[in-house]
């Protein structure tokens, strides 16, 4: 009997201090804090899956996940170091690096490997090809990637930019003229613009989209971008991290369902339906590609990356000489095997 009581008591502390070892593990996992770079919407489904499903505590770090406002505010969040990485345009992190060069951000992982900036216009208009677009009014804010690049858009389209005139309003506002026939186009994310329409009764069927990336444009679209502080002082959290957001967006393509439940699971007012649907074009649109079937999720070609600077420069009125090198890093990838697609 007292052998069974000691046995019973010395199998006790094992599985107390297995526990405990396993709490001092996840306290001991270095924190990361990433920004969405825009609200809980479909191009937060890959980040939220990873986080729910544990990918990122596997792979070694603990994230916080933060909605955003948008690129710009993303990135000087990250350059001021409130957070460690967000989701943000590559053009406007180009941008940020020419007027604040001590302050370099790098993307270390590319979101949308096809540019989803595209300008909507309806099929009744007398608008069938991008240089139809001369002369005319177009919904965009200022800060608007769409708007900021349409330049180099026009000017691969054989059309003056200056040409068009802009309107700037407060995007629902805009949206509603815009269903209403107020202007002759919008400047959207095209998966944002279709659905922001149907929300308003103008359906897909009833818009034309030209995608900049279906007419001569190369760029990518967003990317992880993060720091050269946590790069050079965090090195394994970051590699941990787009791990965890690589498996997170490897799953989420595959199967969106459980995506948007993750979504749900972060978001409760969000329409599930509404957000698969966007999803579903984010994953067709941007990410299931020839480029990453051949190199997987993530991963940037050194042709794309100087177009994508070349466009930027071009389109901003930027100062020539930025390098692949100094906005862009493949070195806290996973191995091609963890990278490649389901779908």
């Amino acid at each position: 009997m007292q052998r069974r009581r000691m046995f019973q008591i010395g199998a006790a502390a094992a599985l107390l201090g297995a526990s405990s070892l396993v709490s001092v593990r996840a306290q001991s996992l270095p924190s990361f804090r990433f920004n969405l770079g825009w609200r809980v919407e479909a191009s937060a489904a890959g980040f939220l899956l990873a986080q729910q499903r544990g990918y990122y505590k596997d792979a070694g770090v603990d994230v916080q996940i933060d909605i955003g406002n948008g690129s710009a505010a993303a990135i000087n969040f990250v350059a001021s170091g409130t957070y460690e990485a967000a989701s943000a345009d590559l053009s406007t992190m180009i941008e940020f690096n020419q007027k604040f060069p001590e302050r370099r951000l790098s993307a270390v992982a590319i979101q949308y490997d096809l540019n989803p900036n595209a300008i909507l216009v309806r099929r009744d208009s007398n608008i069938a090809k991008p240089s139809d677009l001369a002369g005319k009014t177009i919904l965009g804010q200022p800060f608007n990637a769409s708007r900021k690049l349409f330049p180099v858009f026009a000017q691969a389209n054989g059309f003056d930019a200056n040409s068009v005139q802009w309107a700037s309003m407060e995007p629902g506002v805009g949206d509603t003229r815009f269903a209403k026939g107020d202007f002759d186009g919008a400047a959207y994310f095209f998966f944002t613009g279709l659905l922001n329409m149907k929300s308003r009764g103008v359906m897909p069927e009833q818009l034309r989209v030209f995608r900049f990336s279906d007419h001569g444009m190369r760029s990518y679209g967003n990317g992880l971008v993060t720091s050269a502080k946590v790069m050079q002082e965090s090195p394994d959290a970051l590699r941990a991290f787009v791990k965890g957001s690589t498996r997170g967006w490897i799953e989420a393509i595959a199967n969106p369902s459980a995506a948007v439940a993750a979504m749900k699971a972060r978001e409760p007012l969000i329409n599930e339906a509404l957000e698969l649907e966007r999803l579903q074009l984010i994953a067709s649109g941007t990410m299931v590609t020839p480029a990453t079937r051949s190199h997987g999720w993530g991963m940037g070609t050194e042709a794309r990356l100087q177009a994508t600077i070349d466009e930027t420069v071009a389109a901003f009125g930027l100062k020539p000489g930025t390098s692949v090198a100094d906005m862009w890093s493949d070195r806290f990838m996973p191995p091609a095997a963890e990278r490649r697609l389901r779908v």
